[in-house]
């Protein structure tokens, strides 16, 4: 198998009056995962100093891409996405990480402690891509290659804009390195106008990112990652036309489909498969740690895990089953229930978990992280999948009142669930959708992108996106729209952002 040697560093950003970048420079091994890596140490450099070649120009979006990860136990996207919908309470020991307790009754304040936490990670992550963004244009170097990094920083810079415009609504939109008074105190956008600005970094980006890239590479940001997320964020827009336009482009790339088994998606042998669209990177064994932490954070107590994320009935009487009691293949596949099986080749107990359920997916079996090290997995996260793309496109040509497009999107999805079957699938196991009632072809949609996505931490925000009158009977008596839209702003932002009122 061949190993090959990639680099990566640590950008950290600081609002004093000289920056800094923080390199992490040990020369490691990588197999034919091609997963970057983060290295150790070396010493401190201002931004006048770095970015000098090709080199430390790669060095520097490799620091974005890390920036992203789940290694990162403040990437709090599964409690926002998941904990916060009805699919998912917090879990684990009563008393441990109460403040996600908060931010599941939607009773945080300004000072709760994973709301600030994810803030700062995500601005450190944008921090990181203005460097590369404003530095890298003066590196001489490859053109090329000079352009895709740009494009690569441009697209997590969108991305991490638009998890944090749906989580806080109005945030500052920090376009420049923070060198000064004036890049630091940026005061608060409006939603529409930080839209803006997520589609002017992803279209940039498509512009310039590949269609694909060698083994060497594979994982980084692509042509069909920024167009599957503009077609998202139009999505999100009501702009449904735009939308359906932009998931065309993808599907007319060639290069994406649907795996023929569900959960071969949430396996360490097919990451970076076909239907990953926009995956985040992990790696187990390197120092510092790249692994990914939620290997940890939602195992059951006996194999080392914290228990966290646990799944509600709700979730689980989401999914279909038949007259004769089998279930659609995909819940096995997405959670522990009592008495199937489990990862390890054991039966899953119900006394694992508060609730009786556990998150499978973000796991690996001990076969492959054991219980000691078990905070370090290996496995990827996939932020965007095919399926989640044509249950999008199916929603955009419902919302267009084109019934028959939608139900062809809708209905693919369905057949490769109904195909995961192990065995002859009953004849009444997820039938096709038949329906030309636009309003029912509308809520089989919003039912079938819970099962296919289920804890991957996008049901919150689908709700939101919805409305109140989707959200407030999903969420309970606990949740109003007008006051639980949005997470309130860290009390530390603002008090130190001068450009808040």
């Amino acid at each position: 198998m061949t190993q090959i040697k990639y680099n990566r560093i640590y950008l950290k950003s600081r609002s004093l009056n000289s920056w800094y970048i923080l390199l992490v420079l040990t020369l490691v091994s990588l197999s034919s995962c091609e997963k970057f890596l983060t290295e150790d140490l070396k010493g401190t450099f201002s931004t006048e100093t770095y970015y000098q070649n090709e080199n430390q120009a790669l060095q520097g979006i490799n620091g974005v891409y890390n920036a992203i990860a789940f290694t990162n136990p403040d990437n709090a996207m599964w409690v926002f996405g998941a904990v916060a919908s009805d699919d998912a309470v917090k879990g684990g020991n009563p008393g441990d990480q109460a403040e996600i307790s908060y931010i599941d009754d939607f009773t945080a304040d300004a000072n709760n402690g994973i709301i600030v936490n994810y803030w700062t990670f995500a601005y450190e992550a944008i921090a990181r891509a203005n460097n590369v963004i404003a530095m890298v244009p003066q590196v001489t170097m490859d053109e090329t290659l000079k352009n895709r990094i740009i494009g690569e920083a441009k697209f997590i810079r969108g991305y991490s804009y638009f998890n944090l415009v749906n989580v806080f609504g109005k945030v500052p939109l920090k376009l420049l390195p923070q060198t000064s008074q004036e890049t630091i105190h940026i005061p608060l956008s409006e939603v529409n106008v930080i839209y803006q600005q997520i589609e002017k970094d992803l279209t940039e980006a498509a512009a310039t990112l590949p269609e694909s890239y060698s083994s060497t590479d594979k994982g980084r940001v692509t042509k069909g990652a920024a167009l599957g997320m503009l077609g998202k964020v139009c999505l999100y827009q009501e702009k449904w036309t735009d939308a359906i336009n932009y998931f065309h482009q993808v599907e007319n790339l060639g290069l994406y489909g649907l795996l023929d088994n569900y959960g071969d998606n949430f396996k360490l042998a097919f990451e970076n498969s076909k239907e990953s669209i926009f995956e985040i990177q992990h790696l187990a064994g390197q120092s510092p740690g790249q692994g990914n932490s939620m290997n940890q954070w939602f195992a059951p107590p006996g194999e080392g895990g914290y228990y966290f994320n646990a799944p509600t009935q709700s979730l689980a009487d989401a999914f279909e089953k038949t007259s004769e009691e089998v279930y659609d293949p995909r819940i096995d596949a997405s959670i522990g229930r009592d008495g199937q099986p489990w990862l390890n080749g054991d039966l899953f107990s119900a006394g694992w978990s508060p609730t009786g359920y556990l998150t499978k997916k973000h796991q690996q079996p001990l076969s492959e992280i054991s219980s000691s090290l078990k905070g370090d997995g290996d496995l990827n996260y996939i932020y965007l999948r095919y399926a989640d793309v044509l249950l999008m496109k199916a929603e955009a040509f419902a919302q267009s009142g084109s019934a028959d497009s939608a139900k062809a999107n809708l209905n693919k999805v369905r057949l490769r669930a109904r195909n995961s079957y192990n065995g002859t699938p009953p004849a009444d196991l997820l039938p096709e959708i038949e329906t030309s009632d636009i309003n029912l072809l509308k809520e089989a949609i919003r039912k079938e992108r819970r099962v296919e996505l289920a804890q991957e931490f996008h049901r919150f925000f689908d709700l939101m996106r919805w409305g109140k009158a989707i959200a407030e009977p999903a969420l309970g008596p606990d949740f109003s729209y007008e006051a639980n839209r949005y997470f309130p702003l860290p009390q530390a932002e603002i008090d130190a952002n001068q450009a808040i009122p």
